[in-house]
């Protein structure tokens, strides 16, 4: 099994050695908005694409949060003439956050970035949610994602220019204990992000879907406390991202057009595990997943078994304590 795992490594710093760099776009004076901007993920994108000269506009519901990312934000401007704003509105609300958008068009200039980083989780076991629960995590997850897209479309298509980033997760190739509703709501973004790349790729409009591991940010820290113990202990196998590491993957594989973007080889081999139909970037892309996909299914098949363990371990635990 320790084979195993080498083989991945060599082949991919093999083709790291043969890609040529791919073409990044530039964002300097062109307008990012970023939803969930306030915090975690969202806010560490907004501050990168700051220094990168961009105009930028963060998206969120909570004033006081919004009022100090946008200094931070304003912090990080590398020319004089930088806009930095926030808007506070639902983006589950379709109608709202059109209007919002359409405002910031004519107040800042087009939008050439989406950003979508707005969300939150709750973890439990499926027949403990809520309709409420269930309502709650589909609007922020799903909804939340789909209007912001749904407003910028036809501009985007109109000036055969754009960039789309949907922030997913892990759990969005992979179902896992605790994440029933979570992960349906996050694959279905995957489903989402397939779809208007390929409908989107006619008119130069590129699609990335981010797929950060575990993240120390706000909403994790909100996230644990409703985790299962088998939640726990199977999430500690991953470790934990800071959301600056997560943001400058995600801007970086955004600006040179990967649909995927990943952080750390655990995320790498579950990418590529769950690639399936999914776009790729180039011949050599294709190749190298070909080739991996046989070794890293028992890789897979390892942590699968180790994840079974766990949760028997809990199951019998708690039987013998009633």
């Amino acid at each position: 099994m320790i084979v195993l795992f080498f083989i991945p490594l060599f082949i991919v710093a093999l083709a790291k050695r043969l890609l040529s760099p791919k073409q990044t776009k530039s964002i300097d004076k062109k307008h990012v908005v970023v939803t969930g901007g306030s915090s975690g993920i969202g806010k560490s994108a907004a501050v990168l694409a700051a220094r990168k000269g961009a105009n930028v506009t963060i998206i969120a519901r909570n004033l006081e949060r919004l009022s100090s990312a946008e200094k931070e934000i304003a912090a990080a401007c590398i020319h004089k003439d930088q806009i930095v704003t926030s808007v506070s509105v639902d983006v589950s609300n379709r109608k709202a956050i059109q209007s919002e958008l359409d405002k910031l068009e004519e107040k800042i200039g087009p939008i050439y970035m989406l950003i979508n980083c707005a969300g939150m989780a709750l973890c439990g076991k499926v027949e403990d949610f809520t309709e409420q629960d269930i309502n709650t995590l589909i609007s922020a997850n799903f909804l939340g994602t789909l209007y912001p897209i749904q407003s910028v479309i036809p501009k985007f298509k109109d000036r055969k220019e754009g960039i789309i980033v949907l922030t997913a997760s892990q759990v969005a190739l992979m179902g896992m204990f605790g994440y029933s509703i979570y992960s349906s709501c996050k694959f279905a973004l995957r489903g989402l992000a397939e779809s208007i790349s390929m409908e989107l790729k006619p008119y130069n409009v590129s699609v990335t879907l981010a797929l950060p591991p575990d993240t120390d940010t706000p909403g994790f820290e909100n996230e644990n406390k409703t985790k299962p113990e088998e939640t726990h202990l199977i999430s500690q196998t991953g470790g934990l991202l800071a959301p600056d590491t997560v943001a400058e993957k995600l801007l970086q594989d955004a600006l040179v057009n990967n649909f995927f973007s990943v952080v750390g080889f655990e995320s790498f081999i579950l990418t590529t595990l769950c690639t399936g139909m999914s776009p790729f970037a180039s011949l050599l892309e294709l190749m190298i997943q070909s080739v991996l996909l046989g070794p890293l299914r028992l890789i897979g098949a390892y942590y699968l078994t180790s994840f079974d363990k766990i949760i028997q371990k809990c199951y019998l635990t708690k039987q013998k304590s009633q």
